[in-house]
């Protein structure tokens, strides 16, 4: 794979299926640095891109034993639906990884949905405080952007890049999609490693703006990556890539 290096973070491109294997293999490589640890926490993303990566890793075994013994499963946001609709990212997970490859009840750990979003979020807070260091969110954190530049369930404007008031996690309306849970910058930047895959034509020309253009968080929110930076790696395959590598 190409590598280039941005004030965003290292940034990785190739053809897709490169793009997936080097996904297992940063997951393999962050889970190695925390080998002393008993748990390894990872977080996994909603969206379309993930469900192909599900089915990719399900397909080839790309986990290997030692990663799968250790991991405890989590998603970094979730709409709030209940688990079994096609909405839910957890959901999206259960079905097409978790379930395949028989990962045991106790380390599926999706958001408590049956609550009302504020509890929802608070209450998974404290639920997952119990897999972290000290001082620490996820060990991996797993993200994708979307065509609007929005990341997590921080869309353009969102009250969060202003202030998440210090929680890992929160509860957050967004006009037109309803409420969505979500880890905040302030969790981001409390994770050992992120990584953002990003795939397709589509996502060409707002990849470019994100990377290469004038920097408003606000406007694009992937952008607030830079404050995170040195923890940050884009896996991009060629074509959303092909503006960015064409500037």
């Amino acid at each position: 794979m190409k590598e280039l290096s941005s004030s965003y973070g290292r940034v990785f491109i190739g053809p897709r299926e490169e793009v997936f294997r080097q996904a297992v293999f940063l997951a393999g490589g962050q889970r190695g640095r925390n080998s002393q640890a008993k748990t390894f926490t990872w977080a996994l993303t909603g969206g379309t891109t993930p469900q192909e990566w599900y089915r990719w890793c399900v397909a080839k075994d790309a986990l290997s034993p030692g990663l799968l013994a250790t991991t405890h499963w989590f998603t970094s946001d979730e709409r709030h639906v209940p688990l079994a609709d096609d909405a839910s990212n957890f959901g999206h997970a259960d079905r097409l990884l978790l379930g395949p490859l028989q990962i045991p009840a106790e380390k599926r750990h999706p958001w408590p949905v049956a609550l009302p979003a504020s509890e929802a979020a608070a209450e998974f807070a404290r639920q997952s405080a119990a897999w972290f260091r000290p001082g620490q969110c996820f060990d991996l954190c797993f993200l994708g952007m979307g065509a609007d530049g929005h990341t997590a369930s921080f869309f353009p404007d969102s009250p969060l890049l202003r202030d998440d008031g210090g929680r890992l996690f929160a509860a957050v309306e967004v006009p037109g999609k309803g409420w969505r849970l979500t880890i905040t910058p302030t969790g981001l930047r409390s994770c050992g490693l992120v990584v953002v895959m990003v795939l397709g034509a589509g996502k060409a020309d707002t990849l470019h703006r994100v990377l290469a253009g004038p920097f408003d968080p606000l406007i694009l929110p992937a952008q607030f990556l830079k404050s995170c930076s040195q923890n940050v790696v884009w896996l991009v395959d060629e074509p959303a890539a092909a503006r960015f590598l064409s500037a």
